[in-house]
């Protein structure tokens, strides 16, 4: 290992890094100012009505929009506010599993080149369905939830100005921590990619990439996306379209399943605190994501062998 790799490293963290900021920061800043105008309550007041097909009650909206406007920690703040069943939190907790942040998460895997209507069909559609089935099947959970200690960090801001300088403050917060994951992970990956470990890894991962129809070379991508989040794995995933050749079906299909699965540590355990099982509901992202993809792949290669076959009859 020598300075060339440290180099390397560093250079493809600080570019993977402003390609990302580019999206998370207007969007951030943006959506930081909205919480100061009647627009949020606007899109909650919309939404509320239809709550009931999903077995909660209209005030559930709050979360559900907070969480999906900004992200899993202000929904947590909107549910503390509200007195609701374990089951009813528990649904909303696999909706935003499936769905939040949808802003700056869907303006990431734009950047990687997936499709617009297959980021929102697969995330806002998982919710739904998750959320109809859940309160169809599960019978119990009717008693309430009990919250613990948990802060949901809101803060009075009065003012354009100081609101203003909340949201650059937010946005610029934001890039930072994007900054301190992804330059240290793409060090790490360099260095992992000049020892040869990362060909022995994708080796050792290839049977379960293989699995859910993708090649090898995309282990490392749904690894740390599961691991680190989305956001964090977009950036591992635009590094590994660009330099080790991963086709745009295989990053398509790979974020389709880091859509329903990402960020597994983080993302479930914040739960704890609201008084809901969350080993069930770390599992029911595991098997959405696994037969998802391997259904989407299916399909895909059924499609592809179809046209092929069309290629060779014409000749």
């Amino acid at each position: 290992m020598n300075k060339d790799t440290w180099k390397k490293g560093l250079k493809s963290g600080l570019k993977t890094t402003w390609t990302l900021g580019k999206v998370i920061f207007p969007v951030t800043f943006i959506v930081s100012i909205l919480r100061y105008t009647p627009i949020l309550d606007w899109v909650v007041k919309m939404i509320a009505p239809v709550m009931s097909i999903f077995g909660l009650p209209g005030e559930a909206a709050i979360p559900l929009v907070l969480g999906n406007f900004l992200n899993l920690y202000a929904a947590i703040g909107g549910i503390l506010s509200l007195e609701m069943t374990v089951k009813e939190v528990f649904i909303i907790a696999v909706m935003l599993s499936f769905s939040h942040n949808i802003l700056v998460e869907t303006g990431v895997a734009l950047r990687v080149g997936v499709k617009l209507w297959v980021i929102l069909v697969v995330r806002f559609g998982l919710a739904m369905l998750s959320a109809i089935v859940i309160n169809l099947v599960w019978q119990g959970g009717d008693k309430i939830a009990k919250y613990g200690l948990v802060g949901n960090g809101d803060e009075t801001v009065n003012g354009l100005g100081p609101i203003v300088w909340k949201g650059m403050e937010k946005a610029a917060l934001g890039v930072l921590q994007l900054a301190i994951i992804v330059i240290p992970l793409m060090i790490i990956i360099q260095i992992l990619k000049d020892l040869k470990w990362m060909e022995l890894f994708s080796k050792k991962m290839a049977p379960v990439t293989k699995l859910l129809g993708m090649k090898e070379n995309t282990s490392p991508t749904l690894v740390t996306g599961l691991v680190v989040g989305l956001a964090y794995g977009a950036g591992v995933m635009i590094q590994a379209v660009k330099e080790d050749g991963v086709s745009k079906k295989d990053a398509t299909l790979a974020f389709i399943f880091l859509v329903a699965c990402h960020a597994v540590v983080e993302d479930t355990l914040i739960f704890i605190p609201l008084g809901i099982p969350v080993l069930p509901l770390f599992f029911i992202r595991l098997i959405v994501a696994i037969l998802l993809t391997v259904t989407v792949a299916f399909f895909w290669n059924r499609v592809e062998l179809t046209k092929g076959n069309d290629a060779t009859y014409e000749h």
